[in-house]
């Protein structure tokens, strides 16, 4: 009987946003032949560069990136559309001879795409998604929770009632199929191993290096940036600035919010998205291993992934 080949290792590198992983990344790229594939929700967008803290075209050029400005920001996109894409370009990476290391912390991306999640191929529903953001907006996030956990207990379990978005493509599934979201997912063994390696940092240093990003962001132009936008015809409400700090910045522009309201809304917007991310890694962290620091990371990947 034939051996079975083993499977080809794709690292991730994960944790919470501000950790580090970017970094650890570009560190492991001088010492293997890497090619970094996105894991985060926002850096999928074009045009939203410097508020999303995606790599810089310099940091681009130390070695091959994936997955980065890949739809508009008035387009939507979804985890299914993710893990198409993800997983061709890690078969990409692999037939070049190279290490996949999928970078981000976008945890459902991240999960998806380790533990094999095939889910519901449901298009977007633009009416029935009017309609729940709309009752989102006038009945409250908790409201519209309580309406998933009603119909998909399971869904409503894993996800946060402020993240309003997941929320509304867990019902909108629910309304067109008849079915709930959670009883559509099913997991199937990827063709590569997961080996999953996270930056993590005391609470308070977390805190420190968000509050610092957000500084950093505003003299590197963003509030430019989200001007930008909104004179190209990107509405507030367009998916792309849903993204931490964004739709802050586009009201104060619009004269709704003074500089300093804007800045608070945009840290506590991003101090949220720290949370989040952090819970989505800490509830099954067992299968990661964790580091303190991008060196110290970038040091264990090498040498755990070496061959033989």
């Amino acid at each position: 009987m034939a051996t079975a080949q083993p499977k080809p290792p794709v690292l991730f590198i994960v944790g919470p946003t501000a950790s580090g992983k970017t970094d650890a990344a570009l560190l492991l790229a001088e010492r293997s032949s890497i090619e970094v594939i996105n894991a985060d929700s926002r850096q999928v967008y074009r045009r939203l560069s410097i508020g999303a803290a995606k790599p810089t075209a310099e940091q681009r050029a130390v070695c091959p990136h994936h997955l980065f400005d890949v739809v508009d920001p008035d387009e939507r996109f979804n985890l299914a559309a993710y893990l198409d894409l993800a997983r061709a370009a890690i078969d990409g990476v692999l037939e070049r001879g190279s290490l996949p290391v999928v970078v981000g912390g976008a945890g459902q991306y991240v999960w998806a795409l380790a533990e094999g999640w095939r889910v519901p191929r449901v298009p977007a529903q633009p009416e029935v998604r009017e309609r729940l953001e709309r009752q989102a907006r006038t009945d409250g996030a908790e409201a519209l929770h309580d309406a998933l956990r009603r119909v998909d207990p399971a869904s409503a379990a894993s996800i946060d009632a402020r993240n309003v978005r997941r929320v509304v493509r867990a019902l909108e599934v629910f309304h067109v199929t008849g079915r709930p979201f959670s009883a559509q997912r099913v997991k199937q063994a990827p063709p590569f191993e997961p080996c999953l390696m996270g930056l993590w940092r005391s609470r308070d240093e977390l805190h420190r290096r968000v509050d610092a990003r957000v500084e950093r962001m505003l003299a590197d132009g963003w509030l430019g940036e989200v001007a930008a936008l909104l004179a190209m015809g990107y509405a507030p409400e367009s998916p792309a600035f849903s993204s931490a700090g964004y739709r802050a910045l586009a009201h104060h522009l619009a004269g709704e919010l003074t500089l300093s309201e804007a800045v608070a809304r945009a840290r506590a917007a991003h101090h949220a998205l720290l949370r989040r991310q952090a819970a989505w890694f800490r509830r099954d962290d067992s299968r990661i291993a964790w580091r303190a620091d991008a060196v110290e990371l970038a040091s264990a990947a090498e040498q755990r992934l070496r061959p033989g």
